[in-house]
């Protein structure tokens, strides 16, 4: 019998206008936004699908105080939308970020909540990131290993932060350390095709340099509550399935600081039996990496109204 997982949309896949349909057509999608907005203080509305955002200016969506609590609220109208047309599931993931509407969606948190948390999240991360000079890259084409041992090798702070794929992990640290193994790689892998792509992205996410951030956010979170979820909740930090729930902040804090081991949590979804996978939220990105990873399995996106009727037929 076929088990479906949800997954849930990281940082990078917000774009002008994303979750419109939903919104527009589905009342849980709209409670989802007027919950948000009346978290955040502000209306997120007129960020996500401004005109001039829609347009191409998407300045504002692009900060990662707003695009965090944007793709979130996106990821949960995708989620309400396959709860209203029945589509079951019995376990989430999310990548990054994504673990939060993750969580949401699980009822480990309430929506207000989970709305409450993502704001302290990147506040605390775009004050860390204006004070540092991190870098991201993408290293496609080899083999983890090869990636964490070039950065081993290289003099500076750069270590391994994004394991989405067998051929894609993502490297952070200071800019000079990170390029320098960027080089490294592309020069000494012995995978046919190797390319390193530097990120668009505010800092060097999930490492060291973010440590600022986790400090601040368990300061700022104390005396959240976590339910048990009433599904089966796979973490980023563990690779594997989260059984424990006793300090979630805690853990979420270090989760900002520790890497996404995303490919570990495809093929231990894959092991408990899950062979149908649905992202949740805006793009792709999730379900590409799915296909890049397992054999076997179905992945689809469910971000508009013809992705969500493929789903449902």
């Amino acid at each position: 019998m076929s088990k479906t997982a949800f997954l849930f949309s990281g940082q990078g896949s917000q774009y002008a206008g994303m979750a419109k349909e939903f919104y527009d057509s589905d009342p849980g999608a709209r409670l989802v936004f007027k919950i948000a907005d009346e978290v955040l203080g502000y209306r997120l509305e007129d960020i996500v699908f401004a005109e001039d955002g829609i347009a191409g200016n998407t300045t504002e969506l692009n900060k990662t105080v707003h695009s965090q609590p944007a793709i979130m609220a996106c990821s949960l109208c995708a989620f309400e939308a396959l709860d209203t047309h029945g589509v079951e599931f019995g376990a989430v993931a999310g990548h990054s970020l994504g673990e939060y509407a993750a969580m949401a969606a699980s009822g480990m948190l309430s929506y207000e909540d989970a709305f409450a948390l993502i704001k302290i999240r990147a506040e605390a991360m775009q004050k860390a990131a204006e004070s540092s000079a991190g870098v991201m890259y993408a290293i496609i084409g080899p083999a983890p290993a090869e990636v964490e041992a070039a950065c081993e090798k290289t003099e500076g702070y750069v270590v391994p932060v994004n394991y989405n794929s067998p051929v894609q992990t993502v490297i952070a640290g200071e800019e000079k350390a990170a390029g320098a193994a960027a080089e490294l790689i592309k020069s000494t892998s012995t995978a046919k095709r190797v390319k390193a792509v530097k990120l668009n992205v505010a800092s060097a996410f999930h490492s060291e340099i973010m440590r600022p951030a986790a400090d601040e956010f368990l300061e700022r979170t104390e005396g959240f509550k976590f339910a048990a979820p009433k599904c089966g909740f796979y973490s980023n930090v563990l690779g594997g399935e989260l059984t424990d729930f006793s300090d979630m902040r805690a853990l979420l804090a270090k989760h900002i600081v520790s890497p996404v081991r995303f490919t570990d949590e495809l093929t231990a979804m894959q092991a408990a039996g899950y062979d149908r996978f649905i992202e949740c939220g805006p793009g792709k990105v999730l379900t590409g990496l799915v296909k890049k990873t397992l054999e076997g399995v179905t992945a689809m996106n469910c971000e508009n109204a013809e992705t969500l009727k493929a789903i449902i037929g």
